[in-house]
């Protein structure tokens, strides 16, 4: 079983606890609005295997090394990755087309600073948006997710929180 964490909204600052929340993941996702490449390195100081997407606020140094959309799969579950794409009956226009082309098991987003795990109905995924990890912004808590996966699902879901 593959050990995945997935993080947000970091806007340049990752504190420790998080980081030791994120030991022994197989991988980290990191949903956009990175903030800093040294937050990227910070991570890979832990996982090898960081797959992020830049989000609204990331200069153009994170954007010349991550998309805006990442497509992929890991065992045999397919992520559709990026960082806005609003929620179940109010998606982007963006986000409602990769779901039509793309049919994932799971779509990761970011930019609510609101955490939210659901399953859409019309599309047939699970939507996942881990929150924000970052003190910056208007949430109360700072979030992330941990799960594993096998086959095309994901196990042993956990959400860690903090204070800001």
């Amino acid at each position: 079983m593959l050990q995945i964490g997935v993080l947000s909204d970091t806007h340049g600052a990752l504190d420790e606890e998080v980081l030791e929340a994120l030991e022994g993941c197989d991988q980290i996702w990191h949903a956009g609005d990175i903030g800093t490449l040294e937050i990227i390195d910070r991570l890979r100081g832990i996982c090898p295997e960081v797959k992020a997407v830049y989000g609204n606020i990331d200069p153009p140094s994170l954007r010349r090394v991550f998309p805006e959309v990442w497509v992929f799969e890991v065992d045999q579950l397919k992520v559709v990755m990026l960082h806005i794409a609003g929620y179940p009956g109010k998606y982007t226009a963006q986000a409602r087309q990769l779901l039509k082309q793309q049919r994932p098991q799971l779509l990761v987003c970011g930019h609510s600073h609101i955490l939210k795990i659901v399953r859409d109905p019309k599309y047939g995924h699970l939507h996942l948006n881990p929150g924000a990890a970052g003190r910056e912004g208007f949430h109360k808590v700072r979030t992330i997710v941990r799960f594993g996966v096998i086959g095309e699902r994901l196990v042993d879901v956990r959400v860690h929180q903090w204070d800001r």
